[in-house]
């Protein structure tokens, strides 16, 4: 299996020239820009995944389409950051099964090796997802590239899949590399709000408020002069 399949080239060849560049452009900010924007990215994966599904399944049950697919994306998107974790436990528990039927063929009670597979995927999960915008980006970015630049895509790749594969492989490593190192730090964020609003009441607590000072102390007020009409 190539990560640069000749079939895939072959299916995409009549894409446009804008949407090449634009596909290009976002497999670059989803490799570089992975886990510092994976809300943004988390949200409209699962929002566009849940839209393509709710418009399937309402077409297989022959009802309002436009209405079940823009109702699922919504709820989809409404609830995506949950969902990505969960789905990072499902994953994380899949893989560890397979691993363990892999290796011990008979195994029992493989349910603690799943729970404990969710558990490291929902430990792990910036990893994971870093990894995965990565390699994301990367596919997107490659076969974009190869076919907006190279005039016979698909023989150009059945002759060079080693060195493609090899570069994929090497991108998405990289593109791990340059998101921890781009990253901002856990929580910097939630404290730079924090000291934001600390300086703040700071401030209104200090500085007087409009009117504070014409205003007469309150023992005063009792021998002001009254004008009377």
């Amino acid at each position: 299996m190539n990560l640069i399949a000749p079939d895939i080239l072959a299916e995409a060849q009549g894409l446009s020239k804008a949407l090449l560049g634009t596909a290009v452009a976002l497999g670059v900010g989803l490799w570089l820009f992975g886990w510092r924007w994976h809300r943004f990215w988390v949200v409209a994966g699962v929002t566009l995944a849940a839209g393509l599904a709710g418009l399937s399944a309402g077409r297989a049950g022959g009802g309002q389409v436009v209405a079940v697919g823009v109702l699922v994306a919504v709820a989809a998107g409404v609830l995506a950051l949950e969902l990505a974790r969960v789905g990072a436990f499902v994953a994380g528990g899949a893989g560890a099964w397979l691993l363990a039927r892999w290796l011990l063929p008979q195994a029992q009670e493989l349910w603690a090796v799943f729970l404990g597979g969710g558990l490291l995927g929902v430990l792990l999960y910036r990893l994971w997802l870093m990894l995965l915008t990565s390699l994301a980006g990367a596919l997107i970015a490659g076969y974009s590239a190869v076919l907006l630049f190279v005039p016979d895509p698909v023989a150009w790749a059945a002759g060079r899949s080693g060195l493609l594969d090899g570069g994929v492989i090497g991108a998405a490593a990289l593109g791990v590399v340059i998101q921890a190192l781009t990253a901002p730090k856990r929580g910097a964020d939630d404290e730079d709000q924090a000291t934001a609003d600390n300086k703040k009441r700071k401030k209104e607590r200090h500085e007087p408020h409009e009117g504070d000072e014409e205003r007469p102390a309150r023992g005063w007020r009792l021998f002001r002069p009254r004008h009377t009409a």
